[in-house]
């Protein structure tokens, strides 16, 4: 019989989803679980599996259609009792009857694989990966090209990887077939690429990162039109409600942080820290977590409905992340209770987890207060835009290294220069001149966070 699939709630109250990729086509055998597309919410980008076993009969959305969700996506032909018989209803987790467990399949927002289901196959494909029984030998001669195919009944699993990480490996020329995953998942991220890309090209090749190609405009025309979709469509929305309902006020203080980098320089040439990436933006972190616990103005949220300010006695800290599909704010929880270590790791965790699109729902909402690193592409300063419903957000610059005075003399420096944005609703000008003052006296004199608590 002939079942239909819908768009179900990716558990992210989220009303569409674009379909960015889809792994089956029309006529395919498909197994309970099967990756069967790639969608992408407002959120991140997640691998919708197969309700169903079956045969695919239609797909009802091309590759990059918006599907709102109880949309039908796909119809299936499975095995039933016959015409007129009910369809079989889509299989669900069940988390409280471990001993169905391997007949339930892995909806999104539905809860986590079967333990010790191996990841369903799917019909192979011409040009498709070499297996990873051939990766051994492909490594020896990663430039070669394979050209022998396989036969019809031979099946191949794809590299377990994001789409972002697909089209990184794509831009670089590698096939994801060679790259081994690092992590405990098997999942391939930028980072297994990007360190793939380091052993196997030259270093004329890997001076400047992969960026996205432009769109290609014909000759003659005058202008692109590019549909507003997924996280840019979220990200202008909530800037622009952002925008309009607080009250934006930003203050600047350029400081020298010399103290800082030296300090940052000793971490790094230290072999018991040598797994760790201590950079500026994790002391600047840390010192907003010390500047927070005296200003609690900057780490609260105004409560219109309630008509009430509400003050948290703890740091959830938002990195905004510029990624291949967006900015998005990923938070640390609770990073007020990290060491400086703990801190710059979860920091680089975010990073790579937002980067490759698998940031969720939990580590998207819920922050307190924001970064963004203006330096990163060399600007010196800016007016950062609050996050929606965050009373602060701190922007750091290029650290320089320029003349400033210094001991009573004139002296090269590295400097750098702090933007605070804040919701004058919940601190004044005062307040946060103080606050801005507290974060620059740690990276000036990093010794002082010794004092505070």
């Amino acid at each position: 019989m002939i079942v239909e699939f819908r768009l179900p709630d990716l558990g992210e109250g989220l009303p569409e989803a674009e379909i960015v990729q889809w792994h089956v086509a029309v006529g395919d055998t498909v197994t309970l679980n099967q990756t069967i597309a790639d969608v992408e919410t407002a959120k991140a980008i997640v691998e919708l599996p197969s309700p169903y076993a079956g045969t695919v009969r239609e797909l009802k959305h091309a590759d990059g259609d918006v599907v709102a969700v109880g949309d039908v996506l796909i119809a299936f032909e499975v095995a039933g009792a016959g015409p007129g018989a009910e369809p079989p209803a889509p299989a669900a987790a069940d988390t409280t009857a471990p001993a169905d467990e391997a007949a339930q399949p892995n909806l999104v927002g539905y809860g986590a694989a079967p333990r010790g289901s191996a990841r369903p196959q799917r019909r192979a494909r011409v040009g498709a990966p070499a297996a990873a029984s051939d990766t051994a030998v492909l490594e020896a001669a990663p430039h070669d090209v394979v050209t022998a195919s396989p036969p019809d009944d031979t099946r191949h699993e794809r590299p377990r990887s994001t789409p972002p990480v697909r089209k990184l490996a794509k831009d670089l020329g590698i096939d994801l077939a060679l790259v081994e995953a690092s992590g405990a998942t098997g999942v391939i991220t930028r980072a297994d690429v990007e360190a793939f890309a380091a052993r196997t090209t030259t270093p004329a090749a890997t001076a400047a990162p992969a960026r996205p190609a432009a769109p290609r405009v014909e000759r003659g025309e005058r202008e692109t039109r590019i549909p507003i979709r997924g996280v840019r469509k979220h990200t202008a929305e909530a800037m622009v409600r952002s925008a309009f309902t607080a009250p934006h006020v930003t203050t600047f203080l350029t400081i020298d942080v010399t103290a800082t980098t030296q300090l940052l320089a000793g971490l790094k040439a230290d072999r018991r820290l040598a797994d760790h990436r201590i950079g500026i933006l994790a002391v600047a972190a840390k010192a907003v977590c010390l500047a927070l616990a005296s200003h609690p103005e900057l780490n609260s949220r105004w409560d219109e409905a309630a008509g009430e300010i509400v003050q948290y006695h703890y740091v959830n800290l938002g990195i905004a992340a510029a990624t291949d599909r967006g900015l998005v704010v990923p938070n640390v929880k609770d990073a007020d209770g990290l060491t400086l270590v703990e801190l710059s790791d979860a920091i680089g965790d975010l990073a790579q987890t937002a980067r490759a699109g698998k940031a969720g729902l939990d580590v998207l909402t819920g922050g307190t207060f924001s970064i963004t690193n203006f330096g990163v592409f060399g600007m010196d300063s800016g007016t950062p835009i609050l996050n929606p419903g965050e009373a602060g957000i701190l922007g750091l610059g290029a650290v320089r290294r320029q003349p400033w005075e210094h001991e009573g003399g004139i002296a090269l420096r590295d400097v750098l220069t702090l933007s605070l944005s804040f919701d004058h609703r919940l601190a004044d000008g005062e307040q946060g001149s103080l606050f801005l003052r507290d974060v620059a006296d740690v990276l000036r004199e990093p010794g002082r966070a010794m004092l505070l608590r």
